[in-house]
């Protein structure tokens, strides 16, 4: 969960807070963490405690809910199937500079198709376990050395709203920690083998532990483009910006280190492409078996989908594919803060979800939401009308 959630959301938001606004909008990140920790422990205890997916609970609201969750999905897996490859090829064009931006987005939105399509839940854990431990060594121990390397530039903490800053803050919150993907949590947690009420105190604690890594990530990035970046001038936001952060970690510290943090920001921008290659496409294919029975007017069935079912495939390569056209607009960390903003716009929609399933009868009282999970669910929803009604605001009056 955690490898799914860092990534290309992560870092790229997390860059263009740090280089523009330095520490202001650390409130912002560490509060994208919090709030996926959240969504993703109601989503957990939903599926232990009804043994139903997410997305069955969904579909119990209603045809509207399920028809707006289709065309969602749909659009994400174009959008995020072009951001993820994208960050991937800016990180190894830093790497390897000259080579074609558009070769290393495709050659790595292929290698994640390949994987997800002859791989198995078992071999991508391992996987993504091994390219999170290079991600956090490397990434946190850059920060690391940052710190105590800090220049003279003074940093507020205060949480604020700068000026300009709520489209960024919006894909933040959107882009810390994964998005659409907490819904794939019930997948996974069937995969591991956890079935039954009696593992909602390991999922507890497999979550935290999930988020605090993604909320030390999400930090250690802020901090290293705020002191490299932050009132110089330069932006990550064009192709050379990564290239520009690298170099600039380089300068200061040296050819190794320069390599060290790339490295790790590659593997953790990769499993991105890998996890939700693989827990989006159950997602997709629980969609449509929850379609298909409703038209069969069948019960709908508690188990879950196989890696091999022909609508898991098909959203694989729908997100691998036709998101390669957006590859050549120019502009891909543009498609990143979409995504983030997209992300964005799901969160207080699955927050509504969750009040209402968890505080259901569907889920037996002593698993029902209580008085602090309904205050910080509803105070999610409330955060994004706040941010939401202030852009329109300022859109409106400008």
């Amino acid at each position: 969960m955690a490898a799914t959630g860092v990534g290309a959301g992560d870092f790229i938001m997390a860059t263009i807070a740090g280089s523009t606004f330095g520490w202001a909008l650390m409130w912002a990140v560490i509060g994208g963490a919090v709030i996926k920790l959240i969504l993703s422990e109601g989503i957990g205890r939903w599926y232990l405690a009804t043994g139903k997916t997410f997305l069955q609970g969904w579909h119990s609201l209603g045809w509207w809910a399920t028809t707006y969750f289709g065309i969602y999905v749909v659009i994400f897996g174009l959008v995020y199937g072009a951001a993820v490859p994208a960050v991937s090829a800016l990180v190894l064009t830093a790497m390897f500079p000259g080579t074609p931006f558009w070769l290393w987005a495709v050659l790595s939105g292929v290698a994640g198709f390949v994987l997800v399509w002859f791989g198995r839940y078992a071999f991508l854990e391992k996987a993504m376990t091994v390219l999170i431990g290079v991600m956090f060594i490397t990434v946190v121990g850059s920060a690391l050395v940052i710190m105590v390397n800090l220049g003279s530039v003074e940093y507020s903490l205060m949480p604020s709203v700068p000026e300009g800053s709520v489209v960024r803050i919006l894909g933040i919150i959107g882009g810390v920690g994964g998005t659409i993907t907490l819904t794939c949590y019930s997948y996974w947690i069937h995969a591991k083998g956890w079935k039954g009420k009696k593992w909602i105190p390991m999922m507890r604690f497999d979550i935290t532990s999930a988020y605090i890594i993604t909320g030390i990530f999400a930090v250690a990035i802020l901090v290293i483009a705020a002191e490299l970046l932050f009132g110089s001038g330069v932006t990550i936001e064009g192709n050379d910006g990564l290239l520009g952060l690298a170099d600039a970690y380089g300068d200061r510290f040296g050819s190794v280190a320069r390599w060290a943090l790339l490295v790790g920001i590659w593997a953790a921008v990769f499993t991105s492409i890998l996890g939700p290659w693989h827990g989006i496409s159950y997602l997709f294919a629980d969609f449509v078996r929850i379609l298909r029975q409703a038209k069969r007017k069948e019960t709908v069935t508690h188990e879950v989908i196989s890696e091999k079912d022909t609508s898991f495939r098909i959203y694989l390569a729908w997100m691998t594919f036709p998101p390669m056209l957006l590859l050549f607009v120019g502009e891909p960390l543009a498609v990143v803060l979409a995504y983030g903003v997209l992300g964005a716009i799901f969160m207080p929609i699955l927050s509504l979800g969750l009040l209402y399933l968890l505080n259901s009868k569907r889920v037996e009282p002593h698993y029902r939401n209580g008085k602090v999970n309904n205050t910080l669910l509803v105070l999610i929803v409330l955060l994004f009308v706040y941010l939401g009604g202030s852009e329109l605001i300022a859109t409106v009056a400008g």
